[in-house]
């Protein structure tokens, strides 16, 4: 059941036509880009993280292909990279994945086909994370109850590489018995629900019906639903959710009938550079799905259709969004980054990392950071209380009815030289005073952390697929300007762009960042957990001196 529905097999990408099922399960040999990019297009091959992966696939094709005595004509390709990238618009895990392994084109096809299996391998374990803590979330929810759950389009392992992401919740729901049926939407025009979901859940041994699209909300009205669970192709900064045509008319319908309405999505699915829905650019289908199926035309010969691939659901419509870091969006939050911020500030004040009034925490919202509010104390936040700046110069938006926190421009240096979605700026303890005991006034120092396995949370893997045992952490001093901090975080990190995404303040705290704001607090979870057990074990640590250029050995001791 785990079996990757993509292999690669000695040149070729290996895959089921999804075109077929499930009257034939037929096996496509793709060799060449052309196959790869025509299987992408016509849905031989889709669901947003399976056609991530077999661009990436493309891409070794395309680099195998323009390579000649051991020399890779880079810019050849890179140009069919794009064209893969180009195949479809909407889902966000193509361009993604092209870009992930575009970086290995001039080390060769065997580097970028190693990327591509380090990729597929951590999709099941995403998948498998995801899933589980989506069937979490339902039952917290939905508690003691077998459930009866409605699910749109396809989110198996057809749509993945393996074990799938809504699909992949209810396989973890059934295993625990919490699943009493599946109402499965045929999914209108070219039915992935009825020839692909349901074909899945059969092959699960999972309970379930088929329904037309038009069905649901009347199933919801008479109490056969208790929760709605569905995958993405994107989510916003602001968590608009993307996704196949119908979810956003389930989603009206779920939050009519107060029913949870659960995505369920890789974090490569999460897209913080687009701000809002309203920036997606959404595919339009060819008129022949809709005016016949099967070879068979149902309306007049001269009928124009309306046949958009996807649909966008505001992110107030959605209970939780689920990637494999947890709730990232909603279920406490209510999907909303101002109350998500507020949330997270309170967490972080009773565990007495944002005493007072210190600390703070943004988020991305697209050329714009939504941020804590200026001289508020942390354990008594809401949504209210935030401000929206611009990143480019730190400013606030007009008509904001409170002040950023002084710290903005940290946080704008940040989101200005990397691809962060959020930052958090706060207090831990052992991490505060391991940072300030090797500070320096007027130079930035580096605090080197080494042979501890929590390294791992922090850095990177080497190209050789290793992780490094030492950690450098940056500690800038703290200057009396804010603006000057900012400055010389953003010269720092333009100079070290593989820098890991924590630095420090003299005395002044840590900031970390990520892909959302669990993965940033866990970042500063891991940091101050390695600076504990630094100080627990009373081993020493070396720290370097930027100007001037000596390194010193210091005892961290509690």
């Amino acid at each position: 059941m785990d079996d990757s529905s993509l292999i690669w097999d000695d040149g070729a990408l290996v895959t089921i036509d999804q075109r077929e099922l499930p009257h034939e399960v037929r096996e496509l040999r793709l060799s060449t880009v052309e196959q790869v990019i025509d299987a992408i297009k016509t849905l031989a091959i889709r669901g947003a993280p399976a056609i991530g992966i077999a661009g990436a696939f493309g891409v070794v094709i395309a680099t195998a292909a323009h390579t000649t005595d051991g020399v890779v004509d880079v810019a050849r390709a890179e140009a069919d990279a794009a064209r893969i990238a180009e195949a479809r618009p909407t889902a966000v895990n193509l361009a993604w994945a092209v870009r992930r392994v575009l970086t290995k084109v001039p080390l060769g096809a065997d580097a970028v086909l190693a990327e591509t299996l380090a990729m597929l391998a951590e999709d099941g374990r995403v998948n498998r994370t995801a899933a589980t803590h989506a069937a979490d979330l339902v039952q917290r929810l939905c508690p003691d109850r077998p459930l009866r759950v409605l699910t749109h389009c396809n989110t198996g392992r057809l749509a993945t590489s393996a074990f799938g992401t809504a699909i992949g919740a209810m396989r973890v729901l059934s295993e625990r018995g919490a699943i009493e049926n599946v109402l499965v939407d045929e999914t209108r025009p070219l039915l992935q629900g009825a020839r692909l979901t349901a074909w899945e859940l059969a092959e699960a041994g999972i309970p379930h019906r088929l329904t037309i699209d038009s069905a649901a909300a009347w199933a919801m009205a008479t109490g056969q639903v208790d929760c709605v669970l569905v995958g993405a192709d994107r989510v916003t900064a602001n968590g608009d959710v993307a996704n196949k045509i119908g979810t956003y008319g389930l989603a009206i319908a779920a939050h009519h009938h107060g029913i949870p309405f659960i995505v369920v999505a890789p974090e490569s699915t999460r897209d913080p550079k687009t701000a809002t829905g309203a920036d997606i650019v959404v595919e339009q289908r060819a008129t022949a799905e809709v005016t016949g199926f099967g070879g068979v035309t149902t309306a007049p010969g001269d009928t124009e259709a309306f046949n958009p691939a996807f649909d966008v659901t505001p992110a107030e419509l959605v209970t939780a969004v689920v990637t494999e870091l947890g709730v990232v969006y909603g279920a406490n939050a209510e999907g909303d980054p101002d109350a998500a911020i507020a949330e997270f500030a309170r967490e972080l004040y009773g565990r007495g990392w944002m005493p007072g009034t210190a600390g703070n925490i943004s988020v991305r919202t697209g050329d714009t950071a939504v941020i804590t509010g200026s001289g508020l104390s942390k354990g008594e936040l809401t949504g209210a209380d935030m401000v929206t700046v611009r990143i480019a110069d730190s400013a606030p938006t007009p008509n904001q009815q409170r002040k950023p926190s002084a710290e903005t421009t940290i946080h704008t240096a940040v989101y200005r030289t990397t691809g962060a979605a959020a930052v958090v700026h706060i207090h831990p303890p052992y991490a505060t005073a391991a940072a300030t005991r090797s500070s320096s006034s007027d130079a930035l120092t580096t605090l080197r952390i080494t042979d501890y396995e929590l390294i791992k949370g922090l850095v990177a893997k080497e190209p050789d697929g290793t992780y490094p045992t030492v950690l450098d952490l940056p500690v800038f001093p703290n200057w009396s300007e804010v603006t000057r901090i900012g400055a010389d975080i953003e010269a720092y990190l333009l100079e070290n762009p593989t820098a890991a995404p924590v630095l420090a303040i003299a005395g002044h705290g840590i900031t970390t960042w990520g892909d959302n704001l669990s993965q940033a607090r866990d970042r500063a979870e891991c940091l101050e957990a390695l600076c504990e057990l630094v100080a627990r074990t009373g081993r020493r640590q070396a720290f370097a001196a930027r100007n001037p250029n000596e390194t010193l050995e210091i005892g961290l001791t509690s």
